[in-house]
C-alpha cells in the first residue's frame, strides 16, 4: 500500500501506484502518474501531465510538470515523461514541453539531478546522466547517455551533448559537443577525450585507442570538419564507438536548425 502523509494534497484523479511514499506538504495534480517504489520526501510539487516511473527518489522543494518559461503562455496539453531509479535532489525544476516541438520533455532512467538543477521545455535527457549543482539546461537540448554536466554550467537551447561527454563546471555550452570528449570554458571548447570517464565506464584499451585515432583524424589537416566526418568511418571501419560519433555529426549536419549552431571544437583546432 502507498503511504501518504496527512498534510499531503493528492488529487483523487492522480494515478498513484502501490508502494509510493508521499511525504509532508506534497501536492500532486490530477494528471500525474507515479510508479511503484517512488518516494517524495516532503514539499514536492508535481502537476500537469507528468509521468514518473518506478523507484524515483524526489527530495524537498522539487517542482515537476509545470508549464515552461516561455511567451506567450502555452495553449493545450503538454507533458513530461520521467523514467525510473532517478535521484532528484532539492530545488530541481523539470518543465513540460511546448507545441513547437512534440509537447513533451523526456528524462531517462538512473539520472542524478543535484541541488538546484533545471531542465527546460522539450529537452531529452538520456540514461545515467549526471547534472551537478546549479546546472541549467535550455529548451530543446539533448544530453546523451552517461554524459555529465558540471556545476553552475549553462547549456544553450537546441544544443546536443553526446554520450559519455563531460562538461566542466562553470562552463557555457553554446555549440554541440560530440560524444566521449571533455569540454569546458566560457565559451566551451574541447580539451581532449574524457579518458577518466571512459576508463570508469570500462571502455577497453582498443576502444579508447580507436577514439584517440578518430579525434586526431577529425581535428587535424586543413579540410572542413564535415569532410573529415565523412571520411572518418572509412578510416576506422568496424568501430561502433567511432560510428556513434559519425551518427551524431550526421544528424546535426542534416538538420539545418541544428547545423547553424555549430560544433564545439578544440581551441587550436586540434586535440
Amino acid at each position: 500500500m502507498s503511504q501518504w502523509h496527512p498534510t499531503a494534497i493528492v488529487d483523487e484523479r492522480a494515478d498513484i501506484a502501490d508502494g509510493v511514499e508521499i511525504g509532508p506538504y506534497c501536492t500532486i495534480g490530477p494528471g500525474v502518474r507515479i510508479g511503484s517504489g517512488t518516494r517524495l520526501f516532503s514539499h514536492v510539487a508535481i502537476d500537469g501531465e507528468a509521468t514518473l516511473g518506478t523507484n524515483n527518489l524526489i527530495y524537498p522543494f522539487v517542482a515537476i510538470g509545470y508549464p515552461p518559461q516561455v511567451r506567450p503562455a502555452i495553449d493545450g496539453v503538454t507533458r513530461i515523461e520521467i523514467g525510473s531509479n532517478n535521484v532528484i535532489r532539492e530545488h530541481v525544476t523539470l518543465h513540460t514541453g511546448t507545441p513547437k516541438a512534440e509537447r513533451v520533455t523526456r528524462v531517462g532512467s538512473n539520472v542524478l539531478f543535484m541541488v538546484g538543477t533545471h531542465v527546460a521545455h522539450d529537452c531529452s535527457i538520456g540514461d545515467h546522466v549526471i547534472l551537478a549543482n546549479g546546472a541549467q539546461v535550455g529548451g530543446h537540448a539533448v544530453i546523451g547517455d552517461f554524459a555529465q554536466v558540471g556545476a553552475l554550467t549553462g547549456v544553450h537551447q537546441f544544443v546536443r551533448i553526446g554520450a559519455y561527454a563531460f562538461i566542466g563546471g562553470c562552463s557555457a555550452v553554446e555549440k554541440h559537443v560530440i560524444p566521449y570528449v571533455l569540454a569546458t570554458g566560457n565559451r566551451a571548447w574541447l580539451r581532449g577525450l574524457n579518458i577518466i570517464g571512459l576508463q570508469r565506464a570500462d571502455f577497453s584499451k582498443a576502444e579508447i585507442d580507436d577514439l584517440r585515432k578518430a579525434y586526431g583524424f577529425l581535428f587535424s589537416g586543413d579540410e572542413l570538419f564535415r569532410l573529415q566526418v565523412a571520411n572518418l568511418q572509412a578510416e576506422l571501419e568496424g568501430s561502433e564507438r567511432v560510428a556513434e560519433i559519425v551518427r551524431f555529426c550526421d544528424e546535426i549536419e542534416h538538420s539545418p536548425g541544428l547545423a547553424r549552431r555549430g560544433m564545439c571544437l578544440p581551441r587550436d583546432g586540434r586535440l
